[in-house]
């Protein structure tokens, strides 16, 4: 077996299915002929099997046969000409009953019969045992097509009693099946048309009925049935049931069978079951194809069993199944969840090396948790690459992207990929304004931010609970609190009611411009109206009053928390390690993150970065190196934080062949640094006397449209000496940097 990417998700899982040998197949092959045939044997014995009725139609007067042979011998002759030509002198006296008598005359000729059907449809519309006549003969001469055709167009007359109509259709089909086709294909026809139309009740009792005349639906419709029926709000358990029913009918299921009932099971989380029903599958004759294994594996995605998932894929490259693109979606959406998102490029490479191009559905899943995990410029590299690709970025994968920018702050790539979005005719919805909102109003932009709602409202979208509150947290920011309350009014006055997340966006927004005092009453204007504060209000004041260096008061905060019930996330724990940092109090801080872990609270990379930053800072890169690796260790995965609080401490205590290391790590998982760190970098090789890395690093920041020191443009243009024009442009670039700290 090939090595897969897969091997390096986990240890090797044992494959515990059995692996039959050309003995065990014959005999699962044997096995299973020998249900069927039993089942066939008892279902055909049964005395309630009587024949179909013989077919007496209604006799013709001397006249009518006259005319019915004139008719058949003109259409035989002059089959060459057009139909309506041969016919015209006929039409006035063609009526219902001659047209059965004629197909009578004609029934071994197929293209005259269709002919003929079709010429006299346009006189009148044909009876149904004419309808039915013309049915039976096209499945006799193995043309379905014609004959889903015929019984669709039946079934799409406006104004049609189903009830009654099909009683008089079966009725009709049942009493021309002898003597005109006798090809049963013409029941699967009419049983799958039924389960398409969600004709769900007539379909079940067309298949009772034709177990009367011994005829027994193909396996194929009533696979079809069953896929219809899980996919209608009848519910999935009548798909169980219906399974289990056509069983005892003598229904000889095959994979596609297993493989929706599985689904099925997957759906209401029977996946134990649904599981062993893929071992017996082997058993039963039928070995489990792709799709088999996709649906389990997707089922314990869907639950978050990595191990198992690892263990189905071993099974399954072992019989030689390649994954599809289903089940990589899958796989890769598990390890978003889980917080193992780099090992999404290692499973992505996989599935491009097993020749499945990823699809839009793969690609917007990848966009949409790397933009969750705040890594948007991985997720920016992946949507150039889907459209290198030819693969048109939808709404969602729009609508993700525009979202990561707007958390970051990167504005300008939102704005732009915004009109991109809109001149393809991609049509933004509330999120996507919402998110526009909030990254402007966390900007202060309120102008381009009421402007976009203003938009959003002419192109009839309404705003809800999320785009207002966003807008008034934003007026909070720049104190701006009479125009907030007002506008919490006008979201009253249109019949939103205000929420736990308005009000604590409100909280949060007079923290951060120090008003306390009033968002302090605000918490006790939310219990009066019945809304309790959560977590997130009480972390947001006790946030408020770390940064005013009042442990004592945010400390009375958590233990008011406690004593509601409420259970402390690990943001709320991060406020603490942040203030415990700020302050010095580094022992304090580690004592927290052991007492998190001890409690299987888990820490994030927030949590580590606050005291990897302050062990920096102190210069003790020995410590921060430990912590570092301490939260790989816990499964944590470094941001772009971490890496730029290591580059920096290592620079500053001269590990230049570590902080260059980690340079090369972090620009591989699409991370950037900062000007600080860049600035760092540069320092370091220069004291090191790396002119080639510093010179590297340097044009690399000026690519990236991010200003050097002073300091470092200075020696750069000392050092150009001989180049008069990069000079002139570094001259420029460090009078930018001055007046921009002048403005500043």
């Amino acid at each position: 077996m090939k090595t897969s990417a897969f091997h390096s998700l986990g240890r090797s899982f044992q494959v515990l299915s059995l692996r039959a040998n050309g003995e065990t197949r014959l005999h699962c092959l044997q096995f299973s002929f020998l249900t069927c045939l039993n089942q066939w044997l008892a279902f055909s014995s049964s005395s309630n099997v009587r024949p179909f009725p013989d077919y007496s139609p209604k006799k013709p007067t001397i006249r009518d046969s006259d005319l019915v042979h004139q008719i058949s011998n003109a259409i035989r002759l002059r089959r060459s000409e057009p139909l309506r030509r041969v016919l015209k002198p006929f039409e006035s006296k063609f009526r219902s009953d001659h047209l059965v008598w004629v197909l009578m005359s004609i029934k071994n000729d197929y293209k005259l019969v269709l002919d003929f059907f079709n010429w006299a449809c346009l006189q009148r519309d044909p009876n149904l045992e004419a309808r039915c006549i013309v049915i039976q003969i096209a499945a006799a001469c193995k043309d379905l097509k014609v004959a889903d055709e015929l019984i669709r167009d039946f079934w799409a007359k406006p104004n049609l009693e189903v009830g009654h109509a099909f009683t008089l259709f079966v009725e009709r089909l049942i009493y021309t099946y002898k003597e005109w086709g006798s090809d049963p294909h013409v029941f699967d026809v009419f049983f799958h048309v039924l389960a398409e139309a969600g004709l769900f009740a007539e379909a079940r009792s067309f298949f009772d009925k034709l177990l009367n005349y011994g005829i027994l639906v193909s396996v194929d419709s009533c696979n079809l049935y069953l896929s219809y029926l899980s996919n209608s709000t009848h519910g999935l358990v009548m798909t169980l049931k219906v399974y289990v029913e056509f069983s005892r009918a003598g229904v000889c299921w095959n994979t596609t069978s297993y493989n929706i009932i599985m689904s099925t099971l997957c759906q209401l989380a029977r996946l134990k079951e649904a599981h062993t029903l893929l071992l017996q599958m082997e058993f039963k004759g039928y070995p489990p194809d792709v799709v088999s294994y996709s649906t389990i594996i997707n089922g314990y995605c869907q639950i978050g069993e990595l191990e198992e998932v690892l263990h189905l894929i071993e099974e399954m490259q072992f019989k030689g199944l390649k994954p599809n693109s289903y089940t990589y979606n899958s796989i890769i959406l598990l390890l978003f969840k889980s917080g193992n998102v780099d090992k999404t490029e290692t499973i992505l490479k996989e599935m491009v090396n097993q020749g499945i191009t990823p699809d839009n559905v793969v690609y917007t899943t990848l966009i949409d948790g790397f933009c969750k995990q705040g890594n948007t410029q991985a997720a920016y590299m992946l949507f150039h690459e889907m459209q290198a690709q030819r693969i048109i970025p939808d709404f969602i994968a729009y609508t993700a992207i525009i979202c990561g920018f707007c958390q970051n702050g990167n504005m300008l790539e939102a704005d732009k990929l915004f009109t991109e979005m809109l001149g393809r005719g991609v049509r933004p919805d509330e999120v996507t304004y919402s998110a526009l909102v909030d990254g402007y109003c966390k900007l202060g932009d309120m102008k381009k931010a009421f402007f976009l709602h203003n938009q959003m409202v002419r192109h009839g979208l309404v705003p809800n609970v999320v785009t207002y509150t966003t807008l008034a947290d934003g007026l909070c920011k720049i104190g701006e609190l009479e125009t907030a309350n007002e506008l919490l009014k006008e979201m009253r006055a249109k019949g939103l009611q205000l929420n736990v997340w308005t009000y604590n966006s409100m909280v949060n927004g007079l923290c951060k411009v120090g008003n306390l005092a009033q968002a302090l009453q605000l918490k006790e204007e939310m219990e009066v109206a019945g809304i309790h504060p959560d977590v997130v209000t009480y972390t947001t004041l006790m946030d408020a009053y770390c940064k005013m260096g009042e442990m004592g008061k945010a400390s009375e905060l958590l233990q008011e928390m406690l004593k509601r019930g409420l259970q402390p996330t690990v943001v709320t724990f991060n406020v603490l390690m942040n203030a415990f940092c700020q302050l010095g109090r580094l022992e304090d801080g580690e004592k927290l993150l052991q007492w998190m872990l001890d409690r299987k609270i888990m820490p994030n990379t927030t949590t580590y970065n606050c005291l990897m930053k302050q062990y920096s800072i102190r210069n003790n890169m020995h410590r921060t190196t430990e912590i570092y690796r301490a939260m790989q260790a816990e499964g944590m995965m470094p941001d772009g934080n971490t890496y730029n609080i290591l580059i920096k401490g290592h620079c500053k205590a001269r590990n230049m062949k570590e902080a260059w290391y980690l340079y090369k790590a972090m620009a591989g998982k699409g991370f950037v640094l900062t000007a600080t760190s860049y600035n760092a970098l540069i320092r370091g090789f220069l004291k090191r006397k790396k002119m080639l890395e510093a010179r590297k690093i340097f044009e690399e920041m000026r690519r990236e449209g991010l200003n050097a020191d002073e300091d470092i443009y200075s020696f750069f243009v000392n050092y150009e000496e001989g180049n008069s024009d990069n000079n002139f442009a570094l001259c420029d670039e460090a009078i930018e940097e001055l007046v921009g700290k002048a403005k500043n």
